[in-house]
């Protein structure tokens, strides 16, 4: 699929910050001795940055309804000319696109960074040797920024959710309740197999973090609820990556798996060809772990929020997946 036609599948664009080490940070591996450390809600009067670690937008792009819904929550956007910006199909340089991350993650006054593009470029900023204080920080993205998602969690820190700004009613106001330290409702799906699980959610695009197995910012899953979306990839490409994921041992000590929309522009079906129900069913099924399918996340709409690194519970009974107080 061509960058520029996933942009626009993104429904728009994601909403983040990001912790993350680059090749000359050294990875650290979350520490199950101590809890990490938890950040303070969104107030009225915290203060968001837009960031473009991606792929350039339209320089028309029109901000103004993002900016509002911030603003009726009182929290203040800003809203750089740098996001505008082009350098070949990124918003700027490898080098600008980190220093303004940097910038931004360095500035005592943020609260947060609104990524504003998709596409590709966020691993290539990690790559880059971007470096971060060790302090959590409020987080919310998906597709490409999955992986600057991913590199925060691995670095044992909370506040990244994955979500987009951009949707309206119950997907917005389940952004604001989490970004506000309010409870939300359990994610309805469809239960495949087994019973319960807990553990501390990992959601994340399928292609983005296949891409990220080996590197230091692909994170431990031992324990961990997997939640996983895509766009764009016909069901053999996500055979393919799944059997990625199992041969290289990554899925060991998983507690539970669930995934949410795996959409893609359907070719001609051969005979014996899998769905994409199907091929992620046989993917999945025999892990021995719950498994939950159809969760209300991902590209397209509603895309449900879910935060890194929380404490869930995965019912393949009923099909919930349950944030943990």
């Amino acid at each position: 699929m061509r960058r520029r036609s996933l942009l626009a599948l993104s429904a728009g664009w994601s909403f983040g910050v990001s912790l993350f080490g680059g090749l000359g940070v050294k990875a650290r591996s979350i520490s199950r001795s101590r809890q990490p450390r938890a950040l303070a809600p969104l107030r009225r009067g915290s203060r968001l940055r837009a960031i473009n670690p991606g792929t350039w937008i339209d320089p028309g792009t029109d901000f103004t309804p993002l900016t509002q819904r911030c603003e009726a929550q009182g929290w203040i956007l800003e809203i750089p000319e740098s996001i505008r910006g082009q350098w070949q199909w990124f918003s700027a340089t490898d080098e600008e696109r980190r220093a303004s991350i940097e910038e931004a993650w360095n500035d005592p006054t943020l609260d947060g960074v609104v990524y504003v593009g998709g596409g590709w470029g966020a691993a290539r900023v990690l790559e880059s040797g971007l470096t971060f204080p060790e302090r959590p920080f409020w987080s919310l993205g998906f597709s490409d920024s999955s992986a600057l998602l991913l590199a925060q969690w691995q670095a044992g820190l909370l506040g990244a959710i994955h979500g987009s700004a951009w949707g309206e009613g119950d997907q917005w106001q389940r952004t604001v309740d989490l970004l506000s330290g309010q409870p939300t409702k359990p994610l309805q799906g469809r239960g495949i197999r087994g019973r319960k699980a807990n553990g501390r959610l990992v959601v994340t695009n399928l292609t983005v973090a296949t891409h990220l197995i080996g590197t230091p910012w692909f994170p431990s899953l031992r324990g961990a609820i997997l939640v996983l979306e895509d766009v764009g990839e016909a069901p053999y490409r996500v055979d393919r990556m799944l059997t990625q994921w199992r041969s290289s041992g990554v899925l060991a000590g998983l507690s539970g798996v669930a995934c949410g929309r795996f959409s893609w522009k359907q070719d001609d079906i051969l005979p014996g060809d899998f769905s994409m129900a199907a091929i992620l069913e046989e993917r999945l099924a025999d892990l021995g772990v719950p498994l939950v399918m159809d969760l209300p996340l991902g590209h397209g709409r509603p895309n449900m929020s879910l935060p890194l690194g929380h404490e869930a519970q995965l019912d393949a009974q009923s099909g919930r997946l349950t944030l943990q107080p």
